[in-house]
């Protein structure tokens, strides 16, 4: 059966988002039952996600969700540079407003113990869902997020740097399963600019290619990080998990504590070639 899949991301900064989209839009095993977006100018990355579906062919619901962090404060993500080259992709403009996290609450209510959430941008609309539909997180199938840092030493990561008080309260919900896949193994995922490029001749990534412009002006390569998220569902061998439990600080710092009986999944171990197999046969 395919997997049932609601996607939450910033599509727009990173060129990951749209990598990641590209790939379950062309997996045959893959369901997707609704995309909401999250961070500043939430319209304009709605638009971008519906660029890719209309080069696909899919009509998936798209809903702009929270463009501020938990507490309502401004996201530290403001702006969703590929929109820029939204010009030469048709795309929606117009998307109704307010509804991102109700959407996911709809879906998930209409497919109890079906559906997983994935999460490759920070965690506030997920948090938002789990505190106005407090149901709803024992109704998931799992959630798999791409954020953290967990057996490596550096800065916050992104993701929950972004909005910690989000990412602590989605790692506190009471979902069935949540696996975390970090920065420790998604950063052995990596492929120079001119290589990605070249491989990106199959129709639905030609798109992703343009919007890789903006992205390659001012970087060298791209690390896989939310595309390893999404292949971890279809892939069981990809990255090998350990279970235990994940804390979050007020800086987006992740602390992690392995345990058998621990709540959490995390990524600790990846195969990048057999990642990119998996990836790339999928065009």
């Amino acid at each position: 059966m395919p997997e049932k899949i609601l996607l939450d991301t910033d599509i727009g900064s990173d060129i990951d988002d749209a990598v990641c989209l590209a790939y379950l839009l062309a997996h045959p095993g893959c369901d997707l039952l609704g995309i909401t977006t999250v961070t500043g100018e939430a319209g304009k990355r709605a638009m971008l996600a519906s660029a890719l579906c209309r080069v696909a062919g899919a009509d998936v619901p798209i809903r702009p969700g929270a463009e501020t962090t938990l507490a309502g404060a401004p996201s530290p993500q403001a702006l969703a540079h590929q929109a820029d080259r939204l010009g030469g992709w048709p795309h929606e403009t117009e998307f109704p407003a307010g509804d991102a996290v109700d959407l996911l609450a709809r879906t998930v209510r209409a497919h109890p113990g079906e559906v997983t959430l994935l999460t490759i941008g920070p965690l506030t609309n997920a948090a938002l869902l789990f505190d106005r539909h407090p149901d709803v997180a024992g109704l998931l199938k799992a959630l798999v997020l791409m954020g953290g840092r967990y057996t490596t030493e550096g800065k916050p990561e992104w993701n929950l740097r972004c909005d910690p008080a989000a990412a602590a309260r989605v790692f506190a919900a009471p979902v069935p399963r949540v696996r975390a896949v970090g920065l420790d193994v998604t950063r052995q995922v990596y492929l120079d600019a001119d290589t990605f490029s070249a491989r990106c001749a199959a129709p639905l990534l030609r798109p992703v290619r343009d919007f890789a412009a903006v992205w390659f002006a001012e970087r060298d390569g791209i690390y896989f990080h939310d595309p390893l998220a999404a292949v971890t569902l279809f892939d069981a061998e990809v990255c090998a998990f350990t279970r235990g439990e994940v804390t979050v600080d007020a800086d987006g710092t992740t602390g992690w504590h392995p345990r058998p009986d621990g709540p959490h999944e995390v990524a600790t171990s990846v195969v990048p070639d057999r990642f990119f197999t998996e990836y790339f046969a999928r065009f």
